[in-house]
């Protein structure tokens, strides 16, 4: 049976009331982790040690551990203590919890004063299974100064900037670091880095480059450093089901489905087209190689861009014209566990900022998905990975090996305008040499291939109607070896009596085009030809036509390159001679 979930809503209190109960109210806070596996981590620990613990989000990439809440002369009170006994760090300070946004600790419980928990909807009536999600009201990652109505002059603002937090000093650093204009560490401490980071902000715009933010100023960059995540309504998402907790856009993506391996999270509207898969499986160190493998040939993960693989751990950082996409995997005691995030191309910056949302907040909890979660139904294809399209190719021809260093020929019907050009998919290559009135091409590949057999052309003349086969890929990538189809050889010259080619009586298929044509003994009488309609006329299907041998050869030969040859006219059986097109076959993919 699969389980049922609900949704904890924790809301900022923003009536009066709540306000000034607020101002009464007062926290420890002991640390603040950039992650919220380390502050997980850090607040099951004070917990064992210590009461009234409490986690939250408190914007950015930090995530507060605190003590409370207390009246405020209890927190100092508290504070002293704690300090003088070294059970608490020596730079804990009290705060008001105005910066406070979800909170992810205790599990399931609220806090008591403007944090308030909400009782969620439970499981929807379909049974379709979702995953938990700790929502936030609308809030900003920092406190915000109020705005007076003059700039301050330099003494103001090294007196307003005095009263700001930790907290939110990092948080100014985050917004430098975002900007562009700080490269050092994040920790509070206001140095000649940062320092020169907020002179040169200033100056960048249109300020006096003090080197101290005014209030103004501070607020400017913090309205510029949240403003690209309006509307992205970042929220925790806790999901049992695949073991992970991870804040996600919850404005611009909802929970669809469970389709092992993933969790898909599918956009909301066509206006971003986002998506956000979380990764779920168990797994060995193969199985997660192969995991790293077949995610790049999904049509989510263009081949442009930053891959790394180390032990346990792959990122794939992939860039396309329409399409950005980041993915994250890790392999621990046997559960591979990460995410997905697709994004549209050109949305750089809120791309970079959820990413990092996403990436500071991942964390691995129980569970993992089973495979059973999504039965087997009639949707599957052979084209899809977990209901994900496989990226495919422009288009896919054929093409035979023709020397040891792993040389190709094939059409040039599928050498024309590609960015890519593959081999068996998975090697690219380049075009050596070009024939465009013979339509030949040849291929090389970028790293080196040692090819099992390759071709030996037949200069011997052939026997009118003898049996003949053309080795090919007539269905693209979805047989993992060439097809062989049979039949004869009607003609040494075309319709027209053209002397370059050999017209065949064999039902071929686009994707043959550029596969070699064998005579009974296993030679190469020719590549198979594109088919083509001339002056509107549709031939008949067994019509099709070869490169002849001896053209091909010249061809090559300008180019320097050479070919095995035979005139040695034999007969070789069938299933040898499937095995022999197996070897020296490929499939050619322009992508």
């Amino acid at each position: 049976m699969i389980r049922y979930f609900f949704v904890l809503v924790v809301a900022l209190g923003l009536s009066l009331p709540h306000r000034a109960q607020a101002q009464d109210t007062a926290w420890v806070q002991v640390e603040a982790q950039p992650t919220l596996a380390g502050a997980q981590d850090r607040v099951r620990d004070y917990a064992n040690r210590l009461e009234n613990v409490a986690g939250f989000y408190l914007g950015g990439p930090w995530y507060g551990v605190v003590l409370g809440p207390y009246s405020r002369p209890d927190a100092e009170a508290l504070l002293s203590d704690l300090r003088n006994q070294g059970r608490i760090p020596a730079d804990s300070f009290v705060v008001d919890g105005s910066t406070f946004r979800q909170q992810f600790w205790p599990i399931g419980v609220g806090a008591t004063t403007s944090v308030q928990p909400l009782p969620g909807a439970g499981a929807s009536q379909d049974d379709t299974p979702q995953a938990d999600v700790v929502t936030e009201a609308e809030a900003p990652a920092v406190p915000e100064d109020p705005a007076p109505a003059l700039d301050e002059t330099l003494a103001e603002a090294r007196a307003s900037e005095a009263t700001l937090d930790p907290q939110a000093k990092r948080a100014l650093q985050v917004a430098l670091q975002w900007a562009g204009y700080y490269d050092a560490a994040i920790d509070g401490s206001y140095g000649r880095g940062t320092r020169a980071a907020m002179g040169a902000w200033q100056e960048a715009n249109g300020h006096e480059p003090t080197g101290v933010l005014t209030t103004n100023q501070r607020a400017a960059l913090l309205g510029a450093y949240n403003a690209v995540l309006e509307g992205m309504d970042l929220q925790l998402v806790q999901d049992d089901a695949t073991g992970i907790a991870i804040r996600i856009p919850t404005g611009a993506v909802a929970f669809t489905e469970y389709d092992p391996p993933f969790a898909r999270f599918d956009a909301k509207s066509d206006d971003l087209p986002a998506q956000v898969l979380l990764i779920s499986q168990q797994g060995d160190e193969t199985r997660f190689a192969g995991l790293y493998e077949i995610l790049q040939t999904l049509a989510v993960v263009p081949p442009d861009g930053e891959r790394a693989r180390r032990d346990g751990t792959f990122t794939i950082d992939a860039m396309g014209d329409d399409i950005r996409s980041h993915t994250y995997a890790t392999r621990e005691g046997g559960e591979i566990k990460g995410f997905m995030l697709i994004w549209p191309a050109g949305d750089e910056d809120r791309f970079r900022r959820v990413l990092a949302e996403m990436q500071a907040s991942f964390a691995r909890i129980d569970g993992v998905l089973d495979p059973a979660i999504a039965p087997l139904d009639e949707n599957q294809a052979i084209d899809l990975v977990a209901g994900l399209e496989i990226r495919k190719p422009v288009m896919s021809r054929s093409g035979f090996f023709i020397d040891r260093q792993g040389d190709v020929l094939t059409t040039t019907e599928v050498a024309g305008q590609c960015e890519r050009l593959t081999i068996d998919s998975d090697t690219e290559a380049e075009v050596v040499h070009r024939d465009d009135e013979l339509g030949l091409a040849v291929l090389r590949p970028l790293t080196p291939l040692a090819p099992i057999d390759v071709a030996s052309f037949q200069t011997a003349v052939p026997r009118l109607q003898s049996e003949i086969a053309v080795a090919g890929y007539p269905y693209g990538g979805v047989l993992a070896a060439p097809s062989l189809t049979f039949g004869q050889l009607a003609d040494l010259r075309g319709l027209n009596g053209e002397e370059q080619v050999k017209r065949l009586a064999l039902a071929a298929q686009p994707g043959d085009a550029g596969g070699p044509v064998f005579d009974n003994g296993g030679a190469v009488l020719g590549m198979m030809l594109p088919r083509k309609q001339d002056n509107g006329q549709i031939l008949p299907a067994d019509v099709s036509f070869s490169l002849d041998t001896d053209r091909i050869l010249a061809s090559l030969g300008t180019a320097g390159i050479n070919a095995q040859t035979t005139d040695t006219l034999a007969f070789m059986a069938p299933e040898t001679l499937t095995l022999r097109a197996a070897d020296q076959t490929v499939l050619v993919s322009c992508w």
